[in-house]
Formats: structure tokens, C-alpha cells, sequence
């Protein structure tokens, strides 16, 4: 049976318009750029299979506990924290404080400025990171960043909530195979049970994935899977 002109020109239209959707929708999906920021925050020379520089980060102040090691202090995280809040969160004061401010302001920022500013001859990344690793780490900054008061009580370091019942199944299922029911593996990894004690870090590394590594990003779930998780780590021996 022959398909009537309007007919088939809406199914035309349809298809076309699918395909548009289609497309938009694969272009919008950010959450695995963000992933990979947030590892190139916490360690950029291993996500790009770099040497880690030999001098010190020009930023960094001269009379720090880790000036002499290049390795940290040109780590985003060594000078902005896990937290994101830098001299104003936990890292104010003890061996990471530097008495530089954090990223949390550049949340919502324009990616092109972020990344000028990366660029510049103060941060240094412009011959270090490629453009695409570039836009990588300033969607982080931009639109990845997570505002961890509302997961992890500043004062006791604990999460907020959470269900360690859930989180241990959680764990179970997608953590325990690499890291061992007890969270004492791989060989030379310090226990969760002790790792804990930086909960921002742990929860950075939850939703971003740990730089270098097979272990999954699980930022594309409900955060309250990550503070789930968090409370059965908790609960494991140190």
C-alpha cells in the first residue's frame, strides 16, 4: 500500500527530529567529563600518563610543609582541598594548609574562562594539558563539584544520614571485588576503616574514581548511594 505524501513527510520529520534529539542527548551527557576532571584534580600527571614535574608549582608557597615535592603541590587538590573550599575548609589549617582559597567559587563560572585561567603562566597547565583534558577539568570545577556540607558533618567527619545496611550492599557488589570485603586491599592501600578520617577525599574519589585506575566513577547515581557507602566504610576495621 503506498504511503500518502503527508504522511510520509511527517514520518520524515519524525525521524529527522529523533535523530536530533538523539544526538543532543549524547552530546549533553557531561557526567564522564566531570568524572575525569575530578581525577585530573586529584592527580593530572597520572590520568595523562605524564611524569609528575621536578619543580616546584609556582603557586605554591615556598615555606609549606610539601614545597620540596613537585608530585603534591601540583595536585589542584594539595592547594584547594577535597572539600573545594581550600584555606576556608579542611585543609585551613594542619600539613596541607597553604592559605590559598579553594574552587568553590567557580562553580557556575564560564568553562572558557576557567580554562584561560588554567592556562596562564601562574597555574602552568597550558603545556602540560591537552585542550580536551583542559575542558575536562574545568567542567569539573564548573558544574562537577559537589557541595559536601550536605553530605559529611564538618564537625564529627561523618556522613550525613545514610543506610549502612544499603551501603554495605553497595559495597558487595561494586567495590568489594578490587578493594575486599574488609577494605584492606589492594596490598599497601591504607584501610578504609582509617581512610575515613578524610571523608571528602573518600567521597571525591567515590563519584570521580580514583586516577590511574580500573575503579568505577559512581557520580552518574544518587548521591546517597556515595553517602551510603560512606557510612558502611565507616563501620570497617582500621
Amino acid at each position: 500500500m503506498a504511503i500518502k505524501p503527508e504522511i510520509r513527510g511527517l514520518s520524515v520529520a519524525t525521524l529527522a527530529l529523533g535523530i536530533s534529539v538523539g544526538f543532543s542527548v549524547a552530546y549533553a551527557e557531561t557526567e564522564s567529563s566531570k568524572a575525569r576532571g575530578g581525577q585530573l584534580y586529584d592527580k593530572w600527571y597520572a590520568v595523562v600518563g605524564a611524569k609528575a614535574p621536578e619543580s616546584m608549582h609556582p603557586l605554591y608557597p615556598a615555606d609549606r610543609k610539601y614545597a620540596a615535592k613537585p608530585k603534591s603541590n601540583w595536585r589542584c587538590k594539595e592547594c584547594h582541598g577535597w572539600d573545594y573550599r581550600g584555606a576556608s575548609g579542611a585543609y585551613k589549617s594542619g600539613k596541607h594548609a597553604t592559605g590559598i582559597k579553594g574552587i568553590s567559587g567557580y562553580a557556575g563560572r564560564d568553562q572558557a574562562e576557567i580554562v584561560n585561567l588554567l592556562k596562564g603562566r601562574d597555574h602552568g597547565y597550558g603545556d602540560k594539558l591537552s585542550d580536551a583534558d583542559l575542558q575536562d577539568l574545568a567542567i569539573f570545577i564548573s558544574a562537577g563539584q559537589v557541595d559536601m556540607d550536605r553530605y559529611i558533618d564538618r564537625g564529627s567527619k561523618k556522613p550525613i544520614g545514610g543506610d549502612s545496611a544499603k551501603g554495605e550492599a553497595y559495597y558487595n557488589t561494586m567495590c568489594a571485588q578490587c578493594h575486599g570485603k574488609d577494605g584492606k586491599q589492594p596490598k599497601g592501600m591504607k584501610s578504609f576503616g582509617k581512610q575515613m578520617g578524610n571523608p571528602w577525599e573518600v567521597m571525591h574519589k567515590i563519584l570521580n574514581g580514583q586516577p590511574d585506575s580500573e575503579m568505577p566513577a559512581l557520580r552518574a547515581l544518587d548521591r546517597q548511594v556515595a553517602v551510603d557507602i560512606m557510612r558502611h566504610l565507616a563501620t570497617l576495621p582500621e
